[in-house]
């Protein structure tokens, strides 16, 4: 299991405190996130992981964002994808304007190389969401989702996932299934034990590897 306590009142939205703070408490609970996925992969050909919550506003994309700057300050060479397409939010984080991203690579004839951002923090790219879309999960289902998906495994160690709440989207428990493993955001305080049982029961359904649970305890 995966387990920190984000104290969020260093948590504002947008702030990357592992790259800003990198000596925080906060930066080491997610250098311990780190250690721990690797302690749980022991397939080398494990790369693609996706970060969902059982509640909207539970901090997913701030904590995935977060994470994958630790990694790519650890020499890893990381794709940050925000499949997040009703609400996304890692464009903002990263301070990026909205362009070209994941929508438009599954609907154009576009290469992936053309729309992916450099953030400038070690290897650390990202792929934003795209243009507002209609149909997210019949997009996601489609045979390119899954191709894009096996050639990034070719170019990056790691492929972090932030994608909307499991309990509502279709598109997430479809993400969930063609990762190969997945991390539940949960809100101290917030989420419901049931709710937490029903995306645990979810997350079996779509056959997804459930690593772990990240608790975001919130202060006041």
């Amino acid at each position: 299991m995966i387990l920190s306590k984000s104290k969020r009142k260093y948590m504002k939205k947008g702030n990357l405190i592992t790259h800003a703070y990198p000596d925080s408490i906060i930066a080491d609970q997610f250098r311990t996130i780190r250690s721990n996925m690797k302690f749980l992969t022991n397939n080398p050909n494990h790369r693609i992981f996706l970060f969902t919550s059982v509640g909207s506003g539970e901090g997913t994309s701030t904590a995935i964002s977060n994470l994958a700057v630790t990694m790519a300050k650890q020499n890893e060479k990381v794709l940050l994808i925000d499949a997040n397409l009703r609400s996304p939010v890692v464009q903002s984080v990263f301070k990026k304007e909205k362009s070209l991203g994941l929508t438009n690579l599954l609907t154009k004839d576009l290469t992936w190389s053309s729309v992916i951002n450099q953030t400038g923090i070690g290897e650390l790219d990202i792929l934003t969401s795209g243009s507002s879309i209609f149909n997210p999960a019949e997009i996601v289902e489609s045979a390119k989702m899954q191709e894009l998906l096996k050639e990034f495994k070719t170019i990056y160690d790691v492929i972090l996932i932030d994608s909307p709440t499991i309990l509502k989207y279709t598109e997430t428990r479809l993400l969930a299934n063609y990762s190969d493993g997945v991390v539940l955001l949960v809100g101290r305080g917030k989420t419901d034990l049931e709710d937490v049982i029903e995306a645990k029961r979810v997350l079996e359904l779509a056959k997804a590897n459930v690593m772990g649970v990240i608790i975001n305890e919130k202060y006041k």
